[in-house]
């Protein structure tokens, strides 16, 4: 066996990579699919699209990497994770477009919940807050609103899943209906401590447990896919941000990675312990693998990347990603200008559904340069407010920061982000963690690698950012931001009927 597929279906595009022994790319293909936006603040993906998408750039890898199917050891999977389909078991049909992760439609739900007291049994089980981006509140919608589709669900005709749960469906076709612990600790349904569905919270969404998929390890085959004829085991599901915890050697308690994708998602290994957050930080399963579960305490930022996608396609003022650094860096400083990219409202430490983005500072003379250099920070920002949360509930002081996702190539954001941070930020060279987690985790559970020291060894630097900006101006730069926050929030109505 020469290599191990991993397949990382993103928020934007599906990706396939083949990583040898070393954990170096031997081969990539990616395809962007559609992002539907029915009304404001609504976020949905065609589910078949998705899979369409997933099952080319798997081939196209295999056929770039020059392998055959025999070849490949195993198939981990790598996801978005709340983002929720529900579809039929006999045909595989979507019952509805998958409802995204960035989707707030389900607001009015979580304040329901929250009105009733609900909110302390499920952060209590789960380790989430009540809010909009996680999957449960979204699988009760569907439920409510397709006609007989939970008489239907009950009666196990129709299956649940998130995008996981939806390729390996696929893939086995039809023989599988599971998830990783990884993501089932993101639904609003799974009893982080017990490892299991859990009836009374299920109940309290109204969802029959008929539709849920099996929990399955982590890390350990829970089915096959056929390649060309041959059975090749899937070995392998996780969480994209749980993934890149992984993929960056993050194996013991302590270390820390952030992730800077569509969102930006911040994890620190906390071991065998469940922290609970008393700073509005996530509790969540990290993986599970030879029968043991370790867990991270997450802060999740929705709007990062994504933040330069909508200079590009909403403002225009780039017409690739790839040029904000330049722009950003045309400018020796914000002009004072502060934007704040709640375009899916805030996540942590704020949880306000009902922010949105807003811009503060403008003067005549602010320009383009500017406004990216002001979306630039903002991610830094965001990720400031999270560490600052996370060092109090762990009691600990970060040493290093370990970055991966697309904007960690961008040389002016990391150095910021350890000028904002106070703490070293420190960049591997293969950034493709996310996937590459996905891989060893696939990897180690067929016996690809022997075990998690042999992965760990192929982490390596490529740079690390030393914070040097005075921290009396980082102050200034962080108070100016903390007043912008404050006033983007609750600025969308919570009254039903109004936007």
């Amino acid at each position: 066996m020469s290599c191990v597929l991993a397949l990382d279906q993103g928020t934007t595009s599906s990706r396939a990579l083949v990583f040898d022994a070393t954990g170096s790319v031997r081969a990539t293909a990616q395809q962007e699919f559609r992002q539907i936006f029915p009304e404001p603040g609504w976020v949905e993906h065609d589910a078949t699209e998705i899979w369409a998408t997933q099952a080319g750039v798997m081939r196209e890898a295999i056929a770039k990497a020059g392998i055959a199917a025999r070849e490949i050891a195993a198939i981990g999977i790598t996801n978005q994770r709340e983002t929720s389909v529900l579809w039929e078991r006999d045909t595989g049909r979507p019952m509805a477009n998958a409802i995204v992760w960035q989707d707030r439609r389900t607001a009015p739900i979580c304040d329901a919940l929250r009105a009733a007291g609900h909110a302390d049994t499920f952060r209590r089980k789960t380790g989430l807050v009540l809010d909009a981006y996680f999957s449960g509140t979204k699988l009760k919608w569907l439920l409510d609103r397709i006609p007989g589709a939970r008489e239907r669900a009950r009666r196990g005709e129709l299956a649940f899943g998130t995008i996981d749960s939806w390729l390996v469906w696929n893939l086995t076709q039809g023989r599988v209906h599971a998830t990783d612990p990884s993501n089932a600790s993101r639904t609003l349904m799974f009893d982080i401590h017990r490892g299991a569905w859990d009836d009374e919270l299920c109940a309290l969404l109204d969802v029959p447990r008929e539709v849920l998929p099996a929990i399955v390890p982590t890390s350990g085959v829970c089915g096959t896919t056929t390649i060309d004829g041959v059975e090749v085991p899937i070995a392998g599901i996780a969480g994209d941000q749980q993934a890149a915890l992984f993929g960056q050697a993050c194996h013991a308690p302590g270390l820390a990675k952030n992730t800077y994708g569509t969102g930006c998602f911040m994890l620190l290994n906390t071991g065998t312990r469940a922290v609970a957050s008393g700073n509005n930080l996530l509790t969540t399963v990290a993986w599970t693998r030879a029968g043991g579960t370790d867990y991270a305490l997450e802060g999740s930022v929705f709007i990062a990347g994504a933040v330069v996608q909508w200079l590009r396609d909403g403002l225009k003022i780039l017409r690739s990603a790839h040029e904000v650094e330049a722009l950003a860096a045309s400018v020796p400083d914000n002009g004072g200008v502060y934007l704040v990219p709640a375009f899916a409202g805030l996540g942590a430490p704020h949880w306000d559904a009902y922010a949105r983005g807003a811009i503060f500072g403008l003067t005549r003379g602010a320009t383009g340069a500017h406004l990216a250099r002001a979306a630039l920070e903002s991610i830094a920002y965001q990720s400031a407010d999270v560490l600052a949360a996370m060092q109090k509930d762990a009691g600990i002081t970060l040493a290093q920061l370990r970055v991966d996702g697309g904007a960690a190539a961008n040389d002016l954001l990391m150095q910021f982000q350890a000028d904002v941070l106070g703490v070293p930020v420190v960049r591997p060279k293969v950034l493709e963690t996310t996937a590459l987690g996905a891989a060893y985790l696939a990897g180690l559970a067929v016996g690809y690698w022997k075990d998690i020291a042999e992965v760990a060894a192929n982490w390596q630097v490529d740079r690390t950012f030393e914070p040097s900006m005075p921290r009396e101006h980082v102050a200034r730069l962080l108070a100016g931001w903390e007043k912008a926050v404050e006033r983007s929030k609750g600025w969308a109505s919570r009254e039903p009927g109004h936007r």
